[in-house]
């Protein structure tokens, strides 16, 4: 009964040792994984702060194009109600013209 004891213990000394490594295996492997994980996020993490900043770019740029139109359309516009009061003169003038043309 001893021996089987005995070799009982060896056997459970054994398998403990086994499984140590086994764990120990295990975790290496997690690790790695886990490492694996993170450069992946920082990875994506620097692509996206990429985008924000190339988004904004885009956004200014597009801020200043909307303002430089619109300072150009103003222009325009203001030139435009410049003439305006010549161009009802004109029109006016004309219709005047020929109405005295008809009356004769």
């Amino acid at each position: 009964m001893s021996i089987i004891g005995i070799v009982l213990g060896v056997i459970a000394i054994g398998l403990f040792f086994w499984l140590k490594n086994d764990q120990k295996i295990s975790n290496e492997l997690h690790e790695v994984e886990l490492h694996h994980t993170h450069q992946g996020m920082n990875a994506l993490m620097n692509d996206f702060n990429n985008y924000q900043v190339e988004t904004d770019r885009k956004i200014v740029e597009l801020e200043k194009q909307i303002e430089i139109q619109t300072k150009s359309q103003d222009k325009k516009m203001e030139k435009h109600l410049k003439e305006l009061p010549f161009i009802i003169g004109k029109v006016v003038g004309q219709i005047e013209f020929s109405q005295d043309i008809i009356k004769r």
